[in-house]
């Protein structure tokens, strides 16, 4: 279980795509209270950002729309629950894995992105709720891609 600071910091935006890059740097400050090494503070901000480009691009199509990100940090890692009200969708059904064998004009559009991003956290959860896509993603400090030792 990770242990994070107990006041979540919190960012709401439009949907549009003018609007990740604020996302990736909520994320990436997040990560950097955290004292996340690089390489785990890109991980969580590749996980955030492919969600919420799919939910611009393909939750609410386009559409008006906000998306509100949530996020915790603390010296075990950090904790990020993006929230939004397009169509249900969770990531989890919408994941393709990899296939290596088949040549990249053969494969299959689309969900490979979903797979890249939960497979980078060290913890995903999908829930709907009162007419809400709640994803909530976790790296922790010490997570599944080792971070060199600080000097």
């Amino acid at each position: 279980m990770v242990e994070l600071a107990r006041k979540p910091a919190v960012l709401e935006v439009p949907a549009t795509v003018q609007a990740l890059g604020e996302i990736a740097a909520f994320v990436l400050r997040l990560a950097g209270r955290a004292g996340l090494c690089k390489s785990a503070a890109y991980r969580i901000r590749l996980a955030v950002d492919e969600l919420a480009t799919n939910i611009v691009m393909h939750g609410y199509r386009g559409g008006d729309g906000r998306i509100t990100v949530r996020g915790r940090s603390g010296p075990d890692g950090v904790r990020i629950v993006i929230e939004d009200t397009a169509p249900a969708f969770d990531p989890v059904e919408g994941r393709l894995p990899p296939a290596p064998g088949v040549p990249p004009d053969r494969r299959r559009v689309g969900g490979l992105g979903i797979h890249l991003a939960l497979t980078s956290v060290d913890e995903y959860a999908y829930a709907r709720s009162d007419g809400r896509n709640i994803s909530t993603l976790t790296v922790k400090a010490e997570g599944t891609d080792p971070c060199p030792p600080r000097s």
